[in-house]
Order: C-alpha cells, then sequence, then structure tokens
C-alpha cells in the first residue's frame, strides 16, 4: 500500500514551513492556536475583555458617582432615556434625550408622576466634567465620557434613591471581578503550596494533607457565612466587609486546584529531569517551584479561569441573601438584591438590566475556560 505522503507527494514551502512553526511552537503557542479556532470562544474572549475594561474605566465611563452623593433626587425610580436622533421634531446629528417634568397627581393619590417633554430636547455633549473620582484607585479626576446640558441623563433609568443604575452596573462589574480577583489569587496560591508538597512528597504526608482538604471541601459556605455575619460588627466598613468577603472566597476555594496540583506532581515527580536536578543537588523547593510547576503552568491558567465565574457567583449569591457586600459598595449582588420586590417586578423593569450583565460575565468566564481547557488538551477532538 503506497503511504499518504507518497501518494500526496512533496510537501509545498509554505506548508512545510507551517509544519515547521507547530513542531518547534512552545506549548503556550499551540493552546493559543488552538484557541483561536473556537468562535464560540474567541467572541466570549472579547466580550469578556471589553466587560473588563468597562469596569477598568467604569468612573470615567459613567457620568455620575454610583454612590448616595450621585443621586438625582428629582428623578427617583426614573425609565430609562435613550439617546435618540430623530423626534417628532426633526432629527439632529447630535443625539439626545428630551427632557422629563415631575408632578405629584391626584389620580395615582398624590404620589410622583413623570411625563416627558418632547418639545424640549438636552443635547449630549462627550467629555465633560462632574462627580470627582479615583481613577484606579489613585488617579483623581473629574472627566466623564458623557453627559448632557442642562439636566441628566440615565441610560438605564434610576432606582428608588434617584442612584444612575449605569453608573452602578459599571462599578459593580468591577467590584464583583476584584472579590473574584483576590479569591482566586488566595486560592491560587494555598493551592500550588499545598498540592504542590502533597504531591511531591507523598505518603504519610499526602494522606494527612488530603484529610485537611477533604476537611475543608465539605465546609458549607452559607452557615461559614451567616456566622461570619453574626461575629461582623454593624459599623464595620465598606472596605472591610470587602476584604473578608475575598479572604473566605479564597480560603474555602483552593482544594479543587489543589488536587489537580498534587495528581500532576505524583505523576511526574519520578521523570528523569527530576532525577537529575535532584542528583545535581536541588532542594526540593527548588525542584518544586523551578521544574514541576512550570511543567504545566498552561493547564494551571486553565483552571484559573474556570474557577473564576464561581468565586463571582459566590460573592454575587451571598450579597443576594445579605451576607456579602452592602451599600454604598456597588457589587452585582447588592444590585440584583433590589431587583427582587414584586413592586419592582411589576412597575420598575429596568432593576433587571444588571441582571443581564450578570448573566453575560459569567457565561463569557463560562464559555472562555472551556475554550481554554480544550486548546489545552492535546487529545481533545475539538482539534484533531
Amino acid at each position: 500500500m503506497t503511504s499518504q505522503t507518497q501518494t500526496e507527494g512533496p510537501l509545498s514551502a509554505e506548508d512545510q514551513k507551517a509544519k515547521e512553526a507547530y513542531f518547534t511552537a512552545s506549548q503556550r503557542q499551540l493552546i493559543w492556536a488552538r484557541f483561536k479556532k473556537q468562535r464560540t470562544a474567541m467572541v466570549a474572549a472579547f466580550v469578556l475583555i471589553a466587560l473588563i475594561l468597562a469596569g477598568l474605566l467604569a468612573p470615567f465611563l459613567s457620568p455620575y458617582d454610583p454612590t448616595i452623593a450621585g443621586r438625582d433626587k428629582d428623578y427617583t425610580n426614573g425609565a430609562p432615556q435613550l439617546m435618540q436622533f430623530c423626534d417628532k421634531n426633526g432629527c439632529s446629528i447630535r443625539p439626545f434625550i428630551h427632557a422629563v417634568e415631575r408632578e405629584r397627581s391626584m389620580a395615582t393619590n398624590f404620589r410622583w408622576v413623570t411625563t416627558v417633554n418632547e418639545d424640549k430636547r438636552l443635547y449630549v455633549q462627550w467629555f465633560v466634567t462632574g462627580d470627582r473620582y479615583k481613577l484606579f484607585g489613585f488617579i483623581p479626576g473629574n472627566l466623564h465620557l458623557f453627559g448632557v446640558e442642562g439636566g441628566k441623563i440615565h441610560l438605564f433609568g434610576t432606582d428608588e434613591d434617584g442612584q444612575d443604575i449605569f453608573s452602578r452596573t459599571l462599578h459593580a462589574v468591577w467590584t464583583s471581578l476584584q472579590v473574584g480577583s483576590i479569591g482566586v489569587f488566595i486560592a491560587f496560591v494555598l493551592a500550588l503550596i499545598i498540592g504542590g508538597v502533597a504531591g511531591y512528597y507523598g505518603g504519610a504526608i499526602d494522606g494527612f494533607i488530603q484529610m485537611i482538604t477533604d476537611a475543608v471541601r465539605v465546609v458549607p459556605a452559607i452557615p461559614l457565612f451567616m456566622a461570619v455575619a453574626a461575629f461582623m460588627p454593624p459599623e464595620t466598613s465598606a472596605e472591610a466587609r470587602f476584604f473578608y468577603i475575598s479572604l473566605i472566597l479564597g480560603f474555602i476555594g483552593w482544594p479543587t486546584l489543589a488536587r489537580r496540583v498534587r495528581t500532576h506532581l505524583l505523576t511526574e515527580r519520578n521523570q528523569e529531569y527530576v532525577l537529575a536536578a535532584q542528583l545535581c543537588g536541588a532542594s526540593s523547593s527548588h525542584v518544586i517551584r523551578r521544574h514541576l510547576l512550570p511543567s504545566f503552568t498552561s493547564y494551571i491558567i486553565v483552571d484559573l479561569v474556570i474557577s473564576f465565574p464561581y468565586m463571582v457567583l459566590s460573592e454575587t449569591a451571598l450579597s443576594f441573601i445579605g451576607l456579602g457586600l452592602k451599600d454604598p459598595v456597588s457589587s452585582l449582588g447588592v444590585m440584583l438584591q433590589k431587583a427582587t420586590s414584586a413592586d419592582v417586578m411589576l412597575n420598575y423593569q429596568w432593576y433587571f438590566i444588571p441582571v443581564i450583565f450578570f448573566i453575560v460575565l459569567v457565561m463569557a468566564f463560562v464559555f472562555v475556560g472551556d475554550g481554554l481547557r480544550d486548546a489545552a488538551d492535546p487529545y481533545s477532538d475539538s482539534h484533531k
């Protein structure tokens, strides 16, 4: 039988170059090449990057302060105001919104009633000065991407306190990402240390560490946070509460990653390159840090991305049930908590806009994580 290479003939120069590039590529380059072939994962990656940038630049992108300091007391529970270019009076090259007027009506038992004045336009302005903020936490500024002259604009409407939901949503995304990042970092460090020691030494040390790991895995998260919330003083600052939530999420999130590190080290510790390092007099910590862990760095990164949405979900769930972050901190869980009453569901549906951002954020992490996991697996069917 004639082989496939004989029937196809010699490779072209371009194919030969591609073949050489494949065999000389690093593990990171191979994973990236496989990842790019997955359209869903690539789209999710772009969406995730956009959300991260939106959260990072939230003070500049949002027109107002997300706390009570930036409230619009004349437009509480206000409906979203969308930019438009045309109305009954004609079209304009500049985007605008219509002014709103509020008055108490006898027909609604003297409750505030908002009416839209379609004869009065408020034109959108770009790069306007407004509420002061600190970009990245330390760069002071007061420049915002957009605003309107002679009034205020609320793209996602306002809540019962008159706070801009668009501004709060962008800041909430960043807060949830920060909590998730700190939690993942703590879990990552603990997993590398604990899983590395267990996998490298094995034996009685491994058995003892696995007992601790199993004990942490069975700790129920909700009762633990209920106990922490009970002992946390009511006057605890928002920053301190933020730190405690991140710390606890990290301390209960390391066992899964630690098991994966341990499994890999158990299979790799008897390899020839490890024996060579030991014969050269390298210490155990040096062998683990410089030889074993770098051998599966890509897989660790994939596990981190996959575990990230669970950290965000945990923070959101805890804040939603009142055990996590609270006002004045803007987080997705805090904002979802406001969308639970029947009055909101019937009359103020724009409270659910942050829910869309929450779903998109979590799904983007899930699709990117799945894409990276398939790309890191050389035997996956997705790139055979």
